[in-house]
């Protein structure tokens, strides 16, 4: 069949179908107990667990519910998340790896729980989770995980083959996780929560938070919602309280694709452990077996053409299992803190008020259900064996230290390689649809052409800590290769910890005749592609 044809759908999966629930924007100054920020997993989870301790709760949402990183993700709830209780063992201790398993665990035993409650219709599958490797040295690695689980009491085998046509040298099981549809079951518990007396904004941006008698969070439209307590479940921590988050995380970007399959669909979830990595997975759209096929992770601004990712995965399904359709696809941004450990719980030291949680590695919905259970201990005063492991202010010197020069270094470089970047391409060059740095007026800005050939020039200088952003052609955004801000073609943010827009510098007609120039009126709702 002929491949990198154009994909009749660019959303994910799991919104085709959706009557998502949809709530006002905050209009005035309010007042609650606690204020949640982030309507993804986290948030809603949290939002739900305090309302179910009889907590006062407010949830803000900047954009839409579930529209963020969980409405994107491949929706394993499972504890094995790649290559990590040996690592862990190794830097954090034996009892610390048994925990983190444990957290994990107990998060899928939430889920299950609540779907069980509420007799939630979510496609709740329990199967296997694998590892596999295709080289000597990956299973090595995986010999080396094996023995790991061996000393933690995790149930898993050891194997050498996979029921699908990859060769293999080495195959590491883990049993009883399981699989869903993240939104049926998030958009369940929304339900729930606003039966509690939960209360919901979209399109209400928080901004800042004022730490007074009260706590204030502050949003993009001017108003205040005081409360006593602050939760940011927002991604990237929306408030930073001196915490330097930006310097202790770092982004990247991943990608998937939903096909319908010529070969059989194997059961169980997959992921490999040699590069480029692969995560494999069942699902159901129309009662029709479909298989995700994800990977091609790279740091934010920092991969190649962005469109060969998706290439690069349809090229791996073709041969692996035959493409029968193709229906959809879709990318995500994930945070990694310094020693792959979340962090959980105040922001700093000696804070009671203000909490986040963020850094899941690509591990959101045990994660982040894990991180509502620490999170509501904490408000309501319950001692946690999993607070210490995951408490945002630890610092374990090795490897914490190692990866913190080391993406600091990473950073510096992208700063002054973007400075001095020469560009030559003039936007002339540019065809609707497309966009790329180019030479205006002497200097580097970014050009992009819409679907109505109108021409939006940007200054590329990110305005978090300066860096120069690059074109990101696969979602047609803006992205910075230093701490992961992402905005629109039209400037606006997506990601922070960016908070405010690129500066235009033009807008132009078809014709390439000035509309409009720096200074004037800007719509900065305008839809991003």
């Amino acid at each position: 069949m002929e491949h990198h044809q154009k994909w009749t759908r660019p959303e994910p999966l799991w919104r085709e179908d959706m009557a998502l629930p949809t709530f006002e924007t905050l209009k005035e100054d309010s007042a609650t107990e606690v204020v949640v920020v982030g309507g993804g997993i986290t948030g809603i989870t949290t939002a739900y667990l305090l309302a179910k301790e009889g907590k006062q709760v407010t949830l803000l949402e900047a954009d839409q519910l579930l529209n963020g990183t969980t409405g994107h993700t491949t929706a394993k709830v499972t504890a094995q998340h790649g290559l990590i209780y040996h690592e862990i063992m190794k830097h954090f201790g034996e009892e610390e790896a048994a925990l983190y398993y444990q957290a994990q665990m107990t998060a899928l035993q939430k889920v299950e729980e609540l779907i069980n409650k509420y007799e939630i219709d979510c496609d709740w599958t329990k199967e296997d989770a694998y590892l596999f490797a295709t080289t000597n040295i990956g299973a090595q690695k995986l010999e080396k995980e094996y023995e790991a689980y061996q000393t933690l009491g995790i149930e898993g085998e050891l194997g050498e083959t996979l029921p699908f046509s990859i060769e293999t040298t080495r195959s590491l099981s883990m049993k009883n996780q399981a699989r869903f549809h993240p939104l049926k079951y998030l958009s369940a518990l929304v339900e729930e929560f606003t039966k509690l007396g939960g209360e919901i904004y979209e399109h209400t941006k928080a901004t800042d938070v004022q730490e007074k008698d009260k706590v204030e969070v502050m949003t993009g439209d001017g108003f205040t919602v005081a409360c006593e307590k602050v939760i940011s479940c927002s991604h990237f921590p929306f408030y930073d309280g001196k915490g330097l988050y930006f310097s202790r995380m770092y982004a990247e970007r991943s990608y998937l694709l939903a096909i319908e399959p010529e070969k059989e669909v194997p059961e169980g979830m997959y992921l490999s452990v040699d590069e480029p990595k692969r995560s494999i997975r069942t699902a159901h759209y129309n009662g029709t077996p479909l298989l995700l096929i994800g990977g091609e992770s790279h740091k934010t601004g920092q991969g190649v053409d962005t469109s060969f990712h998706y290439n690069a995965l349809e090229e791996f399904a073709a041969e692996t299992f035959g493409i029968k359709k193709k229906l959809f696809q879709w990318s995500a941004q994930d945070l990694t803190t310094l020693d792959k450990v979340p962090y959980i719980g105040p922001i700093t030291r000696n804070n009671d008020r203000v909490f986040i949680a963020t850094g899941f590695r690509k591990w959101g919905m045990t994660n982040g259900t894990l991180a509502a259970q620490l999170i509501c201990d904490y408000v309501t005063g319950e001692d946690s064996l999993f607070h210490e492991l995951f408490k945002p202010t630890r610092f374990k010197s090795d490897p914490s230290m190692k990866h913190f020069l080391s993406q600091n270094f990473d950073v510096a470089t992208h700063l002054v390689e973007g400075k001095l970047e020469l560009v030559s391409d003039r936007p002339k060059h540019l065809k609707k649809g497309e966009g790329m740095v180019v030479q205006w007026k002497g200097e580097r800005a970014g050009a992009y052409r819409d679907e109505e050939g109108k021409l939006h020039v940007l200054d590329t200088t990110c305005t978090h800590m300066g860096c120069e952003v690059e074109w990101n052609s696969a979602e047609h955004t803006w992205d910075c290769p230093c701490h992961g801000s992402r905005f629109s073609f039209n400037g606006s943010v997506v990601e922070g910890p960016a908070e405010q827009p690129l500066m235009k510098i033009a807008i132009q007609d078809k014709n390439d005749a000035p509309i409009q120039n720096a200074g004037d009126d800007y719509d900065e709702n305008q839809e991003s592609f």
